[in-house]
């Protein structure tokens, strides 16, 4: 495993150097939307202390991502009317990670529609800003 690298684009995003449409912060965690959505909706958790992912981050900061996980999957299944949810998270390049910050991708999903192809489009800013407002209007942020 390599070590963390802080130019990553979600380290960039907690240091203010990129822009992103937020829904959702504490001390320890804050969540976006995605901008290559698999699903109307598809936002991103994201530790704010540094760790690559699962392998090497420090328990309590799992254990607050995760608390905020759920929290922003019951405000997308009301946001967004959906019938479940997909939770994912990828560990180093073999398991499918592309940005080395841990983050976890909570996924709106409605029955009978498949989510899109990863990492193919980037959304309309426009489209991500109606939803990450649904979004903090369910979370009252």
């Amino acid at each position: 495993m390599t070590t963390y690298d802080d130019a990553n684009i979600f380290a960039k995003i907690l240091r203010g150097e990129l822009p992103s449409h937020k829904i959702y912060e504490d001390d320890k965690t804050i969540a976006i939307m995605d901008i290559m959505p698999r699903a109307d909706g598809h936002c991103l958790v994201i530790p704010k202390a540094a760790s690559r992912n699962m392998l090497d981050i420090a328990t309590d900061d799992l254990n607050a991502v995760m608390a905020t996980v759920q929290k922003v999957a019951h405000a997308v299944i009301k946001a967004f009317d959906a019938d479940g949810i997909t939770i994912q998270q990828f560990n180093e390049s073999a398991g499918g990670q592309v940005v080395f910050h841990t983050h976890v991708h909570v996924v709106p999903r409605h029955e009978g529609v498949k989510m899109r192809p990863p990492a193919t489009d980037m959304a309309d800013q426009d489209d991500l800003a109606d939803w990450a407002e649904k979004l903090r209007a369910v979370l009252n942020c």
